[in-house]
C-alpha cells in the first residue's frame, strides 16, 4: 500500500504512445505487437505477458492461445462499429478504442462487462505482475520500495509506475507506459480505490459497483462524481464528509492524471472538442493541455461541459497543489528550500493547499530570497486563476453566496464577481465579517498588488490607461498600480479603471504587506517598531491598517519624539499616504471610526476628496474617536501637504511658478503650504487651488497642531502660557496679547521666545486674509456679511473691508468686533491685508527700511508725494478717516496726549462706550485746546498735524462730516464732486457761513476758524495765497502758536509793506471771518476770553489797550484816594468831641447787665 501514498509527478511525460495512436486511428506502435509472441520477443519472456495478456475474462473459456477482444461475441459489433480494423488483432488497441468512444456513441452492456473483467485480470493476475518483474528486473532491484511491495495484488506495476521517471531500461520504460493507460482506465484499479470509496460512491450516487450494471468502466464519471462531491463538501457547511482514505484516494488519481489530460477521463471526454478548437497544437504531457484550456476557460466558444469539468479541477487544485502537475514540478526545490511543505502525512493538510503554498513563497520573495523563475512563473498563473473565478476559493463560496446572491448574480466571469463583492464592501460596507475576511485572505494569497495583471477585470478595464500614463514603467512591474493611483481622478482615468482600481486598493490598503514596495522597504522598521510577524503570518487581533498607521506616526517624528522610520520607509509612507487620501475608504482606521459621523454629516459628499474635507469641516462635532483619527490626519497634512495629493494637482501650476524650490525638498515641514499661502492671490491662481489652500487654513484654525511650523515653534509656549487652549485663533490671541503686554511695558525679556514671536506674526498675517480665518469675528458678523456684502468675494480681506466702509450701519456685535480688529490693525499696520496689498510697490518705494509698527505713518507722510499710486492715496485716506473717528486708532496720538487727554477731555471719555467710536470728539476737544495753545509740544505735534490733513481734505474730520453733510450737498457740492482734497470744502463752508442753517454745523465751522488762528498751516488756502509773503517777511519767525499768523497780520497793518494781492485779500477775508465768529461765538468764560486773546493776530494790540485801561484806573485811583482821606480824617475830629458812654453789656440770655 506505500504505493498509494506516493505521487507520480512525472506519468505523462512518458505516457505510452501506442494508447494515443490507437485512440486516433493510427498504426501501432512499436511494442504494441498483434499477437502475444510479439509482447514476448519484446519482454524477451515469451510466456508471461503473452498468457497475461491474451487471458480471456475470469469465468470466460478461451479460444485458443490467440484470444482477442474483437472476436468476443459480446463485444464484435461494438469493435466493427468503433474501431478501425487495423486495431481488431491488439487487445489493449481495442481497449482503448471501446474506451475512448466519443459520448454519443453507446457500447452493449455485456460488452461493457467483458472489457471490465479483461483489464482486471490484466491488474491482479500474479502472469501479470511476473511479467512486469522479468522485464523490469534491473530496475526493481534499483528501487527499494518497489521491491518490497507485497506481490500479487498489482502494486508491483503502481509502484513502478510511481518511479517511471526513474526507469532508464528502455524495454521496462515502454512496459511500464503501456500499463500506465489500463491503469488508469479505471478507479478500481488504483491501489484499492473501489474498496476506499465503495461507501462514498454509494452515499453520493456517483455510480454503482455491482457486477452487470451499465458502464463500469467509466471511471472517469464516478471519479468526477466524487471530485464534485469533495468541492461541495468545501463549499457548504452540513454537507456529506467524504471519508479521508477515500479523500486521499481522489487526490491520488488528479494528482496522478496531472500531466496528461487524457488520464482525466472525465475532463478529457468534456473537452475534446476543445481542446481541438483552442489548443490543437498543445503538446500533451507536463500538464501544457491542462494550462491551455484553463487559459482560454472563458472563452465564447468554450463548451459549458468543458468549463464545468476545467472549474472542478481547478479546485482540486486550490485544495492540493500536487494535483497541477506542472506547478508542483516547477516549485519542488523551492518548496523543499523554504520548508513549505513539512508536514505531507495529508494531501489535504494545510500544506498541500494551493493557497499555502502560494502564502509561503510569496513570503520568500517578498524577503527578498530566490524563488526560481519556473516557479514564479507558475505562481503567477495560478494567482491569476484564483483572481479569475471566485469558485475556486471554498471560503468565498461559502461565505459570500448571500452577498453574491443578492448584489453579484451573473458575473461569474474573468474576476468580476470578486469585484463586485469589493466594491460591495467598499461602498456599502454591509460585507459580513467572515466574506470580508475571505475577501482579503484572497486577495493576500493572489498579491496582485505585486503584479497587476493577476487581476484579470483591472487589467482589461485600465489597458488604455497603462499605456498611456504609465508606459514608462515595465509591464508587470508593482509601480504600475502606484502610477495608476497618482493619475486617479485626472483626465487621463477612464472611470471603469477607476472603479477596479479602488475597489482593489480598499483591500490592499487593509494590510500593509500587499503593497510589495512599502513591505520591502519598510519590512525591517516595522518589525523594529511595531512588532509585525512574517508576511504570511497574521495576526487576528492587529485590526486593518494597524501597522500602516504604527509607520506613518513614526515617519514624522523627530529624533527628539522618539524612534523613526528609515529614510526609504519614510519615502514610502508618505507615497502611500499621498494616495490614500484621495478616497476617505482607502484609510481603514478613518473609515472604520468615522462610519457613523460618514453617514451623519457627509453622506452627501460624493466627489473625490469631498469626504475628509466634510469631516474636518465637522471636527467639533464628531465622535471622539473620529475626531482622534481625523485630527492626527490633518496633523500629518500640515507637515506634508503633499499628502492632500487632490490640492497639490489643482496647485501644480502655482508650485512650479513660485514654490518648486520647497516643493523639491524631501522634507516639506510645512514650507509648501507656506509658500502657496504667501501667493494665494498671484494671477496665475486658479480657483481649485485658492478653495484648496483656503480650506486648509480654515481647518488649521480650529487646532494649532494642523499648524506644523506654528505647532514646532510655540508649543513649549502654548503649554507655558496658554495652557488647556486648542483652537488656534484662541492660542494666536493669547500669545499675541502676551506679546503686546511686554511690550507696552517695556519688560527687559519676553515671555514668548523668539521663535515663536516670529512664527506668531507669520500666523497673525495669514489670519489677516480672510474673515473666516478668525471665528469669532467671521461668527459675530455673519449677518451682518449676508446683508452687506453678500456679494463680496472671500479673501483678499474684501470682506472685513467691506464691513468696515458699512461700519456704521453694523449690529453692535459685529460692530464691536470690527472696532477692535481695526484697533489692532492700526497699532501694527502689517496686519492690515487690503493696505498692505493695495500700497505693496509703495512701501517698497517709500518706506523700505521703516519698521513695521510705522508703516502707516510712512505711507501718511508720503501721501501727496507726486509718484504715490492713486489706490494706495486712496487706501491711506479710509485708514485716516478711521484714525480720526476715535483717537485709540491712532497709536501715535494716544501716546503722544497721553496726559493731555483725561486732563482736558475727560468728560468726553466718561460718556464713552467700550468698543464705540467717539465719532472724533476727543480730537476735536484736544484740537480746540491746541487754538488755545495749552497742549503739551507732543500732543501739540500731533493734533498739528492732523489739523493739516484734516484742514486739506473735510472727510478727515468726522465731526465736521458728522454735523455737515447735508450743508456741504447743499452748498459745496461742486467742490466735492472735483475730489481736489485741497481745503476747497472747509474754504466754501468759511465762505457761507452766513447760510449755514445747522446749528452743529455752524459750530464747527467756527471751530474751525478759531483753530485757524493758531497756525497759518491750519488753513491751507490762506497759506497756500501767503506762501511768498511768509518767505519774504516772516522767513525768521518759527511757525506754531499763531507766531506767523501775526507777522502777516502787522504786515497788513503796516503801510510800508506790500503783500501779494491774493494774500493781501485772503487775510482780509479771515478778518472779517474772525470779527463774525467772536459776535456769533462770544467767549463763554474768563478762561475761553483769555484764550481767545493770546490766540488772536492782534494779541499784542489788544494786550496793549488793556495795559492803558489798567494804568487809567490806577491814576483815577490814585486821586481818588486823596479826596477819600480828607473826608476821613473830617469824621473822626467830630467823634473825639462828643462824650464817652459805656457799651451796654448783656449776659448770655440778653439781658442787659447793669454795672
Amino acid at each position: 500500500m506505500a504505493a498509494c501514498g506516493r505521487v507520480l509527478r512525472l506519468l505523462l511525460v512518458l505516457f505510452i504512445s501506442g494508447s494515443i495512436c490507437s485512440a486516433r486511428g493510427a498504426k501501432p506502435a512499436p511494442g504494441d505487437g498483434d499477437n502475444a509472441a510479439d509482447i514476448s520477443e519484446r519482454a524477451r519472456n515469451p510466456a508471461g505477458e503473452a498468457r497475461a495478456a491474451d487471458a480471456p475474462p475470469a469465468g470466460r473459456r478461451s479460444g485458443g492461445s490467440g484470444w482477442r477482444l474483437a472476436e468476443e461475441e459480446a463485444c464484435r459489433e461494438d469493435v466493427s462499429r468503433i474501431c478501425p480494423k487495423h486495431s481488431w488483432n491488439n487487445n489493449l488497441a481495442v481497449l482503448e478504442c471501446l474506451q475512448d468512444r466519443k459520448d454519443d456513441t453507446e457500447i452493449a452492456s455485456d460488452c461493457n462487462h467483458l472489457l471490465w473483467n479483461y483489464k482486471l485480470n490484466l491488474t491482479t493476475d500474479p502472469k501479470f505482475e511476473s511479467v512486469a518483474v522479468e522485464v523490469c528486473k534491473s530496475t526493481i532491484s534499483g528501487i527499494k520500495e518497489c521491491a518490497a511491495e507485497e506481490r500479487g495484488k498489482g502494486y508491483l506495476v503502481s509502484c513502478l509506475v510511481d518511479h517511471r521517471s526513474n526507469i532508464s531500461e528502455y524495454q521496462c520504460n515502454q512496459y511500464i507506459t503501456k500499463m500506465t493507460s489500463i491503469v488508469f482506465s479505471d478507479y478500481r484499479l488504483i491501489c484499492g480505490f473501489m474498496d476506499k470509496c465503495k461507501e462514498d460512491i454509494n452515499k453520493l450516487h456517483c455510480g454503482s459497483v455491482t457486477t452487470g450494471e451499465k458502464d463500469l468502466h467509466s471511471q472517469g464519471e464516478v471519479i468526477s462524481c466524487l471530485e464534485k462531491g469533495l468541492v461541495s463538501e468545501a463549499e457548504e457547511q452540513g454537507s456529506y464528509a467524504i471519508r479521508d482514505d477515500c479523500k486521499k484516494s481522489i487526490m491520488r488519481v488528479a494528482e496522478l492524471s496531472s500531466d496528461d489530460f487524457h488520464l482525466d477521463r472525465h475532463l478529457y471526454f468534456s473537452c475534446r472538442e476543445d481542446r481541438e478548437r483552442f489548443c490543437e497544437h498543445t503538446p500533451a504531457g507536463e500538464g501544457k493541455v491542462y494550462k491551455c484550456l484553463f487559459n482560454h476557460k472563458y472563452e465564447e466558444s468554450m463548451s459549458e461541459k468543458c468549463k464545468d469539468a476545467l472549474s472542478t479541477r481547478q479546485k482540486l487544485i486550490a485544495q492540493d497543489y500536487k494535483v497541477s502537475y506542472s506547478l508542483a514540478k516547477a516549485c519542488k526545490p523551492d518548496l523543499r528550500k523554504y520548508r513549505c511543505n513539512m508536514d505531507t502525512a495529508m494531501p489535504r493538510a494545510r500544506e498541500a493547499k494551493l493557497s499555502y503554498l502560494l502564502l509561503c513563497l510569496e513570503a520568500a520573495v517578498h524577503r527578498g530570497q530566490t524563488v526560481s523563475g519556473e516557479c514564479q512563473g507558475e505562481m503567477l498563473d495560478y494567482r491569476r486563476m484564483l483572481m479569475e473565478d471566485f469558485s475556486l476559493s471554498p471560503e468565498i463560496v461559502l461565505h459570500c453566496r448571500g452577498e453574491i446572491d443578492t448584489h453579484c448574480s451573473g458575473l461569474h466571469h474573468k474576476g468580476r464577481t470578486l469585484h463586485c463583492l469589493m466594491r460591495v464592501s467598499r461602498d456599502k460596507g454591509i460585507l459580513e465579517g467572515h466574506c470580508q475576511k475571505a475577501l482579503q485572505t484572497l486577495i493576500q494569497e493572489t498579491d496582485p498588488g505585486a503584479d497587476y495583471r493577476i487581476d484579470r477585470a483591472l487589467n482589461e478595464a485600465c489597458e488604455s490607461v497603462i499605456q498611456t500614463a504609465c508606459k514608462h514603467i515595465r509591464n508587470g512591474d508593482p509601480m504600475i498600480l502606484s502610477c495608476l493611483m497618482e493619475h486617479l481622478y485626472t483626465d487621463k482615468m477612464v472611470e471603469d479603471c477607476e472603479h477596479r482600481l479602488l475597489e482593489l486598493q480598499y483591500f490592499i490598503s487593509r494590510d500593509w504587506k500587499l503593497d510589495p514596495i512599502l513591505y520591502k522597504k519598510c519590512q525591517n522598521d516595522a518589525a523594529r517598531i511595531c512588532h509585525t510577524h512574517g508576511w504570511n503570518e497574521t495576526s487576528e487581533f492587529m485590526p486593518p491598517g494597524a501597522i500602516f498607521s504604527c509607520l506613518y506616526r513614526h515617519a514624522y517624528r523627530t529624533e527628539m519624539q522618539g524612534r523613526r522610520l528609515s529614510r526609504d520607509c519614510k519615502t514610502e509612507v508618505q507615497r502611500i499616504l499621498h494616495q490614500r487620501a484621495l478616497d476617505v475608504k482607502l484609510d481603514p482606521d478613518l473609515q472604520h471610526r468615522c462610519m457613523t459621523d460618514l453617514g451623519k454629516w457627509c453622506s452627501e459628499k460624493t466627489e473625490a476628496g469631498q469626504e475628509l474635507e466634510c469631516l474636518q469641516d465637522h471636527l467639533e462635532d464628531l465622535v471622539p474617536e473620529c475626531r482622534d483619527v481625523v485630527g492626527n490626519l490633518t496633523e500629518l497634512e500640515s507637515e506634508d501637504i503633499q499628502i492632500e495629493a487632490l490640492l497639490i494637482r489643482a496647485c501644480e501650476p502655482m508650485i512650479q511658478s513660485y514654490c518648486h524650490d520647497v516643493a523639491d525638498n524631501q522634507i516639506d515641514t510645512g514650507d509648501l503650504m507656506e509658500c502657496l499661502v504667501a501667493n494665494k492671490h498671484q494671477k496665475e491662481m486658479n480657483e481649485k487651488c485658492a478653495v484648496g489652500v483656503t480650506h486648509f487654513q480654515l481647518i488649521q484654525m480650529k487646532d494649532f497642531r494642523f499648524s506644523y511650523k506654528f505647532k514646532m515653534a510655540c508649543k513649549e509656549d502654548v503649554l507655558k502660557l496658554c495652557p488647556n487652549i486648542k483652537k488656534k485663533v484662541d492660542v494666536v490671541i493669547c500669545l499675541s496679547t502676551t506679546v503686546r503686554n511686554d511690550t507696552l511695558q517695556e519688560v527687559k525679556e519676553q515671555r514668548v521666545s523668539m521663535k515663536c514671536r516670529k512664527q506668531l506674526r507669520v500666523e497673525e498675517l495669514e489670519m489677516s486674509e480672510d474673515i473666516r480665518l478668525e471665528p469669532e469675528l467671521y461668527e459675530s458678523c455673519r449677518q451682518d456679511i449676508k446683508q452687506y456684502c453678500q456679494n463680496v468675494v472671500f479673501g483678499n480681506a474684501q470682506v472685513i473691508e467691506c464691513l468696515k466702509e458699512n461700519k456704521k450701519h453694523l449690529t453692535q456685535q459685529c460692530h464691536q468686533k470690527v472696532f477692535r480688529l481695526q484697533e489692532t490693525e492700526m497699532m501694527d499696520p502689517e496686519l492690515d491685508f487690503q493696505l498692505m496689498r493695495v500700497c505693496k510697490q509703495m512701501i517698497r518705494r517709500f518706506c523700505s527700511e521703516t519698521d513695521a509698527k510705522n508703516m502707516l505713518q510712512c505711507l501718511k507722510q508720503n501721501k501727496n508725494s507726486e509718484t504715490m499710486d492713486p489706490k494706495c492715496k486712496q487706501m491711506i485716506t479710509k485708514r485716516q478717516i478711521t484714525q480720526n473717528t476715535d483717537y485709540r486708532l491712532n497709536p501715535v496720538l494716544r501716546k503722544a496726549c497721553k496726559a493731555d487727554i483725561p486732563k482736558f477731555c475727560q468728560n468726553i471719555l466718561n460718556k464713552a462706550k467700550d468698543d464705540n467710536e467717539l465719532e472724533g470728539q476727543v480730537i476735536s476737544c484736544l484740537k480746540l485746546k491746541y487754538a488755545d495753545q495749552r497742549l503739551s509740544p507732543d500732543c501739540e505735534g500731533q493734533i498739528s498735524v492732523i489739523l493739516q490733513e484734516s484742514a486739506l481734505d473735510y472727510r478727515l474730520d468726522p465731526q465736521l462730516q458728522l454735523q455737515c453733510s447735508e450743508e456741504i450737498q447743499r452748498l459745496c457740492a461742486e467742490e466735492v464732486a472735483a475730489q481736489e482734497q485741497t481745503g476747497q470744502v472747509e474754504e466754501c463752508l468759511k465762505y457761507n457761513l452766513l447760510k449755514i442753517n445747522h446749528e452743529g454745523c455752524k459750530k464747527e465751522v467756527l471751530n474751525i476758524l478759531k483753530e485757524s488762528k493758531a497756525d497759518i498751516f491750519v488753513d491751507p488756502v490762506l497759506h497756500t495765497a501767503c506762501a511768498l509773503d511768509i518767505k519774504h517777511h516772516c522767513a525768521a519767525i518759527p511757525p506754531g502758536r499763531g507766531r506767523q499768523m501775526s507777522c502777516l497780520m502787522e504786515a497788513l497793518q503796516d503801510k510800508r509793506v506790500r503783500l501779494q494781492p491774493e494774500c493781501k485779500k485772503r487775510l482780509q477775508d479771515r478778518i472779517d471771518m474772525w470779527s463774525y465768529a467772536a459776535k456769533v461765538a462770544p467767549a463763554e468764560g474768563f478762561s475761553d476770553l483769555a484764550g481767545q486773546v493770546f490766540t488772536s493776530p492782534a494779541k499784542g494790540y489788544i494786550l496793549s489797550m488793556l495795559a492803558v485801561c489798567v494804568l487809567l484806573l490806577f491814576l483815577m485811583g490814585l486821586l481818588c484816594g486823596r479826596i477819600t482821606k480828607r473826608v476821613t480824617q473830617e469824621l473822626k475830629d467830630r467823634r473825639l468831641a462828643q462824650p464817652w458812654v459805656a457799651p451796654k453789656i448783656k449776659d448770655r440770655k440778653g439781658y442787659i447787665l447793669i454795672s
